[in-house]
């Protein structure tokens, strides 16, 4: 009579057998095509955009924003003898940054300069190239997005992919991922074939609400946009409003894709890569059995 083998065991010693790993498809050819052109466009606009708010490095709320009306946000500085001292201010709250924002360390001697010249597309100073640079890479990430757009929804990447479960949006388990996070757990096996809560509600955040945002208010700074759509500064409450918006969600872009790195990086690098590279990912079908 044979003795049966247990799950998860070698024969006759009982030696767990390891967890199977294989590969799924997890995304299209558009989606990584799409994605990487997002990451080199963004980069650019980035850098060209620090750029240009170096030309008038405040930000205003409503109809009006020029040197005397009031800024709720400057990265500035003030002369104090022959010493520069570069601040950043947001409202009340001042912040000195000598040698970062504001007064930065170029050629051996301190230059007023909002952003650094290591930071900014071009290096030296120059509005005109910057805009253009700005501009070439903005109308590009404009027709990548809709290709995006117009793929996820022929193919329901979002509907399939992006939308969340009615019971991933459940406080416990978003509360849960959260603590999961915060820990530095990450799916495994099964539960790696989807994007968690956090993921899904993010990436529709990003490509629903930042993105758009981010070329809405682009548009309404440009005057030759606005002759043509005339309702877009009210739409905004005035195009200093606009820049204002657009600024800050640059920032929150930001934000996102440094959190957004880390997580590719602590939830395993080369398999995240790979996945947005071949499209394969390796998810462990972990032993059930008792």
């Amino acid at each position: 009579m044979t003795t049966p083998v247990l799950a998860g065991a070698d024969a006759g010693n009982d030696t767990p057998v390891a967890p199977r790993r294989r590969l799924i498809r997890r995304h299209s050819l558009v989606v990584r095509l799409t994605h990487w052109l997002n990451v080199t466009c963004l980069s650019f606009l980035l850098l060209s955009g620090l750029q240009i708010f170096n030309a008038h490095p405040r930000l205003y709320w409503g109809q009006y924003g020029a040197d005397a009306d009031h800024a709720f946000f400057e990265i500035g500085n003030r002369a104090d003898g022959d010493t520069l001292h570069g601040f950043l201010r947001a409202g009340p709250l001042r912040i000195d940054t000598t040698g970062v924002l504001g007064v930065s360390n170029e050629d051996g001697s301190p230059t007023a300069r909002a952003f650094p010249t290591w930071i900014t597309i071009p290096s030296y100073h120059d509005l005109g190239a910057g805009r253009r640079w700005h501009f070439f890479f903005a109308w590009i990430l404009f027709f990548n997005g809709l290709i995006y757009l117009g793929h996820g929804l022929l193919r329901g990447h979002f509907r399939r992919d992006l939308l969340p479960d009615r019971d991933q949006l459940s406080p416990r388990h978003l509360w849960r991922e959260i603590v999961d996070h915060a820990r530095l757990r990450f799916a495994h096996g099964e539960e790696a074939r989807r994007y968690n809560a956090l993921q899904k509600l993010s990436y529709m955040a990003v490509a629903f609400v930042l993105l758009p945002l981010m070329v809405l208010t682009g548009l309404t700074m440009s005057p030759g946009v606005d002759a043509v759509f005339p309702f877009l500064p009210g739409l905004f409450g005035g195009r200093p409003s606009a820049r204002s918006i657009h600024f800050i969600t640059a920032s929150l872009l930001v934000a996102f894709v440094v959190v957004h790195v880390a997580m590719v990086i602590l939830s395993g690098l080369w398999n995240n890569l790979r996945s947005m590279i071949t499209g394969r990912y390796s998810i462990t079908d972990e032993d059930t059995s008792p």
